[in-house]
């Protein structure tokens, strides 16, 4: 997320105070392949945890969430695997360019620091027309650090299902599901990243932006006026996910 979303979240940064110790996760092996396909439906998955369901970025000094998200993780020689559950209404997305501004539409949103340092961290978000768009950071935005749009993720492999329909607003929808695979290898341009051995953490947390809408001449408008909803798994304690060191814990563990 550029720096546009951050300016809010530097200005409360000195007044707010502390959030809740950041979120932890035991990160699994997968017992089989994972196929990704976006159903979640793989013995894999099945034997993986959920995370502590979605809450407000701020924590809980804002209302919950209108509609349930959460999320599971595995991973194995080749890829770090990310699969979600997002429960909407009514499924929507516009975007279909790679690299455009994705959580213009509805998203989930990926944030990635192996190292742990809260420096060197990688974006990736994804609507519900699996369009994506990747971003490096070599430092946050309250540290002058600027996003590289132009490392891309080689190999890495996403999938979408929607329970329901898409843009139609003629029904009620139940929601969308989603996997990604991230190569450890795609990392390597930009960091030094290895495959994790069991017992090592990185720093990890995600983002799911919803927006409110209307339904005008058969199609989904924003209403007028409204910011965007912030939805996190590891609180942030501000509307800035760009403060690493609030991000989540996840632990890879053999079994």
């Amino acid at each position: 997320m550029p720096a546009l979303r951050a300016t809010v979240g530097l200005l409360l940064l000195t007044v707010l105070a502390p959030a809740a110790d950041p979120l932890r996760y035991e990160c699994r092996r997968a017992s089989a392949p994972v196929r990704i396909d976006g159903k979640l439906d793989d013995p894999a998955w099945e034997a993986a945890p959920w995370t502590a369901d979605f809450v407000d970025i701020e924590g809980d000094a804002k209302p919950r969430p209108r509609f349930r998200t959460r999320a599971k993780m595995l991973w194995d020689d080749q890829y770090f695997y990310i699969a979600a559950e997002l429960e909407e209404p009514h499924v929507w997305a516009t975007l279909t360019k790679h690299d455009a501004v994705i959580f213009h539409d509805n998203d989930f949103e990926v944030f990635l620091n192996p190292s742990g340092d809260t420096l060197n961290y990688f974006e990736f978000e994804m609507n519900a027309l699996n369009t994506g768009w990747d971003l490096f950071l070599p430092k946050p935005y309250k540290k002058q650090g600027k996003a590289d749009n132009s490392w891309e993720i080689p190999g890495l492999r996403t999938a979408v299902q929607i329970q329901g329909t898409l843009n139609d607003p003629r029904d009620q929808d139940r929601g969308w599901t989603l996997e990604i695979a991230f190569p450890w290898a795609a990392f390597a341009s930009k960091a030094p990243v290895k495959r994790p051995k069991p017992g090592e953490s990185w720093r990890v947390n995600f983002s799911r932006v919803e927006w409110r809408v209307e339904v005008r001449d058969g199609r989904y408008v924003k209403l007028p006026g409204l910011k965007e909803d912030n939805w996190v798994w590891s609180p942030q304690g501000l509307i800035d996910m760009h403060v690493p060191e609030m991000w989540g814990y996840v632990r890879f563990v053999a079994r």
